[in-house]
């Protein structure tokens, strides 16, 4: 499928289908049957309480927690992610994850006006096999914990003027994130002052991290 000009939020939902290949794809989402609009509201979830440590400590004597595992090490796999793109990504402004581990994507959607592969993963991808590593360092989440919250934040988009938002869905245990019905052929602009208020309204709405999903 060719694609026609996207926004950098579209840019953004679609980055994982090229660089990852995951299950949880926007483009999925927006080529499955249904609009999702009779989907049950549960409420949002609240996000997962941080890793316990501890039982690191009795098998390591050292207190740190496995390699891979737990909210530091994912931190310093975004980070190495984040240094990849400021030299062989060509992106030398892009910021720093949050302490969570999860990027900043409010930053870099306003970098990718001026910087296009800042949610591409650099030039040419360059920083693709980084960005994988650090999302396999992801803390593991409910999926249902992320539907939910993805669900109560496009129906508060939908409230405050962004009639055509898509819910999410879930299939085969994956959420498939909601927003505009066809990212190739953008239904609302993400770039306009209604769109960014909405957005505004609505994002904690989101669990740390599906800013990048669903937008």
């Amino acid at each position: 499928m060719t694609l026609k000009t996207t926004s950098p939020r579209t840019t953004a939902r679609l980055r994982i289908t090229a660089l990852l290949a995951v299950p949880v794809l926007a483009l999925t989402a927006a080529c499955s049957s249904g609009d999702g609009e009779g989907v049950e509201d549960k409420g949002v979830a609240s996000a997962p309480d941080a890793p316990d440590t501890s039982a690191s400590k009795g098998s390591s004597g050292s207190g740190e927690q496995s390699a891979g595992q737990g909210k530091g090490a994912f931190y310093d796999a975004q980070m190495k992610y984040v240094q990849c793109m400021r030299t062989k990504g060509g992106v030398k402004e892009f910021p720093d994850p949050k302490l969570s581990g999860y990027l900043d994507w409010t930053k870099i959607d306003e970098l990718s006006a001026r910087y296009p592969e800042a949610a591409k993963g650099g030039k040419d991808a360059a920083c693709g096999p980084e960005l994988q590593k650090a999302m396999q360092k992801e803390p593991e989440r409910d999926p249902q914990q992320e539907y939910e919250s993805m669900l109560a934040h496009a129906k508060c988009m939908r409230e405050k003027g962004v009639s055509k938002y898509r819910n999410p869905t879930m299939s085969g245990g994956n959420v498939l994130p909601g927003g505009d019905p066809d990212p190739a052929n953008p239904s609302f602009d993400s770039t306009s002052p209604a769109y960014k208020r909405a957005a505004a309204a609505c994002k904690d709405k989101l669990l740390d991290g599906l800013d990048g999903m669903q937008g």
